[in-house]
C-alpha cells in the first residue's frame, strides 16, 4: 500500500456495499435528476397551464397547479431532486409565488451547462460565469422594475389576479382580488423607519364548503367554526366581554386513578355534591370576572353548560388553540390557564354573532382591532383547497409588493429583456465564462417559451417576436397567451413583483451552481453494529441514498414514473 501511495495513486477503502459514481457520469446523473423534477412542472406554468392530481399512499387526492404543492406531495427519494424541490420551498417562503419559474428555470441552467459540458468546459468556468450573469441579471430586474404606491389599489388588484391567473382562484380572480388587497391593506402597518409593512400574522384564511367563492367574505375580526354548547345560551351578544380560556370547564380529576368506598347513598349524594359545587365555583368565576362570552379550548361539563346557559353566558368547548391566539389579537386580551387567577383586565371586549347556515361564530374586535379574518367559499372540498392555496399565493405576492415597492411586466417580458441584456453583458466577459453567461440568457427566455407552448402557440415565432420587439425599445412587450400577440403586459395588467423575480433567478442560480460543483457520488451500503444484546444500526444519512446508485437510480425513475 506504501508503494502504490508513493506513487501518488489514491486508495480509497470502502465497503463492499458502497457504490461511487464520479466525474462525468456523477454530472450527468445529477443533472438527470434535477431536469426531471423541473420538466414535471413545466407545463403547469402560465394561464393556460395544466393542473396534476396527486394520490397519496393513503389514498387522498390533491388537484393543483400550485408549484411547490406539487413537488412537495410527490414521492421523491433522490438527493439531487430534493435540492431542487429545496428551490421551490425556498422561493414560496421568501415570496410566496414563483416556485414553477425558479424551478424550471434552474432545470434549463442546467440543460445548458450539460451542453458546455460536453465542449469540456470544466464546471468551475460554468459555475463562475452563471454567478457573473445572475448577479448583473438581478441588477438589470431593479433597473426595469416600476416603482409603486402601497395605496395603489388597481395596481395592487392587477397584481393578486396575475398571481391567480391559471389557478383555481382565476374564475373569481376579478372579485377575490379585490378582497385580498383590502386585507392586506388592512394588516399593513407602519414601520419605525416610515416604510409600510404587511403582518400577515395577524391575516388567517378560514374555509367553508359550500357556496361559490364570490361569496367570500374579509372579517375584521376572527372566526370560530363550532357550535353553542346549550341551545339555551344567547346566539348574539353585542355588548360581549370574552374570555378565552384554555383550562376545562369540568370536574378536576385526581393524578393517579382513586377508588372510593361509599357505605350509604347520603354519602354519594354528598359526593355528587361536591362535584356539582365544584363546577358552580368555576361558573361563578366566571361570572364575577364579567365574562359573558367564553370560548374554551378544552371541554364543558354537561352540568357546567346547564348552568353557563342559566346565568346567559354563551360558550364554546374544543376551540381550537390556534383560533384561540388568534383572537387574543384580535381581541388584544390574554388567554385564561387557571380560573382561580382570573383578572378582569385579561378579557377582550367586541361584538359576538352567529350565523345558523354556516355554524360560525363571528367574533369581531375593537375599531383599531388588527386581526383580520379571510373567509373563503367553495363547492367542494377539492376546490375549496385548491382555492385556498391561489388566495394564500396571492396574499404573499401582495403583500411582498407593498413591502418592497416594486413591480415589473409579466408574460415573459422581463424574462426576455433580462437575456438580451446579459448576451450583451456577455462581450465584456472574457474566457470561457462568457459561454456560460450566454447559456444563462438562454436560459432566461424558457419562461416565454413554456408560456407559448403551454398556450398551444408556436415557442420559436413568440420568441422571435418577442426579441424584435424588445430590439424596438419596448421592455414591457410580453406574450398575451390567450390572442398569441405581442403586447405591453403591464399595460394589459399582467404585473409581477419584482422581489419574487430575483429571488427567483438567486435560487435557482445557487442550486444549479451547487449540483454542478459535485463530481463524485458516493453511496454507502448498510452500515450496522453489532454488540451485546444491541440492535443493528442503520446509518441516518447515507443509507438515505436508497442503498447505492441503484437505489437512487430507481427512486428517481420509480418515484418520478408514477408521477408523470
Amino acid at each position: 500500500m506504501s508503494q502504490r501511495m508513493q506513487q501518488g495513486i489514491p486508495m480509497i477503502v470502502m465497503g463492499d456495499d458502497a457504490q461511487r459514481v464520479k466525474d462525468r457520469d456523477a454530472q450527468e446523473f445529477n443533472i438527470m435528476a434535477a431536469r426531471a423534477v423541473a420538466d414535471s412542472v413545466r407545463s403547469t406554468l402560465g394561464p393556460k397551464g395544466m393542473d396534476k392530481m396527486l394520490v397519496d399512499s393513503t389514498g387522498n387526492v390533491t388537484i393543483t397547479n400550485d408549484g411547490v404543492t406539487i413537488l412537495q406531495e410527490m414521492d421523491i427519494d433522490n438527493p439531487t431532486a430534493e435540492m431542487i424541490i429545496e428551490v421551490a420551498e425556498a422561493q414560496e417562503e421568501e415570496a410566496g409565488d414563483g416556485t414553477t419559474t425558479a424551478v424550471a428555470i434552474a432545470g434549463e441552467l442546467l440543460k445548458n451547462a450539460e451542453d458546455l459540458l460536453d465542449q469540456d468546459i470544466h464546471p468551475t468556468a460554468i459555475i463562475r460565469g452563471f454567478q457573473l450573469a445572475s448577479e448583473y441579471a438581478v441588477d438589470e430586474v431593479g433597473d426595469v422594475a416600476i416603482e409603486v404606491d402601497s395605496e395603489d389599489t388597481a395596481l395592487l388588484q392587477h397584481v393578486a389576479e396575475t398571481s391567480m391567473t391559471g389557478k383555481g382562484a382565476e374564475q373569481h380572480k376579478e372579485y377575490l382580488a379585490k378582497l385580498i388587497v383590502e386585507a392586506v391593506q388592512q394588516v399593513t402597518v407602519e414601520a419605525d423607519d416610515g416604510s409600510y409593512v404587511p403582518d400577515l400574522e395577524v391575516l388567517q384564511i378560514e374555509t367553508q364548503t359550500g357556496g361559490a367563492a364570490n361569496e367570500s367574505e374579509i372579517v375584521r375580526g376572527g372566526t370560530i367554526d363550532k357550535d353553542p354548547v346549550h341551545d339555551d345560551m344567547p346566539k348574539n351578544v353585542e355588548d360581549a366581554t370574552i374570555m378565552l380560556l384554555s383550562e376545562a370547564i369540568e370536574v378536576e380529576e385526581t393524578e393517579v386513578d382513586t377508588q372510593v368506598n361509599l357505605e350509604s347513598p347520603d354519602q354519594l349524594q354528598e359526593f355528587l355534591d361536591k362535584e356539582e359545587q365544584q363546577l358552580r365555583d368555576k361558573v361563578d368565576q366566571i361570572v364575577e370576572a364579567g365574562a359573558n362570552v367564553v370560548f374554551c379550548q378544552k371541554g364543558i361539563d354537561d352540568l357546567a353548560q346547564h348552568i353557563l346557559a342559566k346565568e346567559g353566558i354563551l360558550a364554546v368547548r374544543r376551540a381550537k388553540k390556534s383560533d384561540l391566539e388568534f383572537l387574543r389579537n384580535v381581541l388584544d386580551c390574554a388567554i385564561i390557564s387557571d380560573l382561580d387567577d382570573v383578572d378582569p383586565d385579561d378579557l377582550g371586549h367586541g361584538e359576538v354573532s352567529w350565523d345558523q347556515d354556516d355554524e360560525l361564530f363571528y367574533v369581531y374586535g375593537p375599531e383599531d382591532s388588527h386581526g383580520v379574518t379571510f373567509l373563503l367559499h367553495g363547492s367542494t372540498e377539492h376546490v375549496v383547497d385548491e382555492l385556498e392555496r391561489g388566495v394564500k399565493d396571492a396574499l404573499d405576492v401582495v403583500a411582498t409588493t407593498i413591502a418592497d415597492g416594486r413591480v415589473l411586466a409579466g408574460g415573459g417580458a422581463v424574462e426576455v429583456e433580462i437575456a438580451a441584456r446579459v448576451r450583451d453583458y456577455a462581450d465584456s466577459v472574457s474566457g470561457r465564462e462568457q459561454l456560460a453567461v450566454e447559456a444563462y440568457a438562454d436560459a432566461l427566455e424558457l419562461v416565454p417559451r413554456i408560456l407559448a407552448e403551454n398556450a398551444g402557440l408556436d415557442s420559436i415565432d413568440v420568441l422571435v417576436d418577442l426579441r424584435a420587439a424588445h430590439e424596438e425599445g419596448n421592455v414591457r412587450a410580453g406574450l398575451d397567451v390567450y390572442t398569441g400577440d405581442v403586447v405591453d403586459t403591464f399595460d394589459a395588467g399582467v404585473i409581477e413583483p419584482a422581489h419574487s423575480k430575483e429571488h427567483s433567478l438567486t435560487s435557482a442560480t445557487d442550486a444549479a451552481n451547487l449540483i454542478l460543483k459535485i463530481d463524485d457520488i458516493i453511496s454507502a451500503g448498510d452500515l450496522s453494529t453489532e454488540g451485546d444484546g444491541e440492535e443493528e444500526m442503520e446509518d441516518p444519512g447515507m443509507g438515505g441514498m436508497g442503498g447505492g446508485m441503484g437505489g437512487m437510480g430507481g427512486g428517481m425513475g420509480g418515484g418520478m414514473g408514477g408521477m408523470m
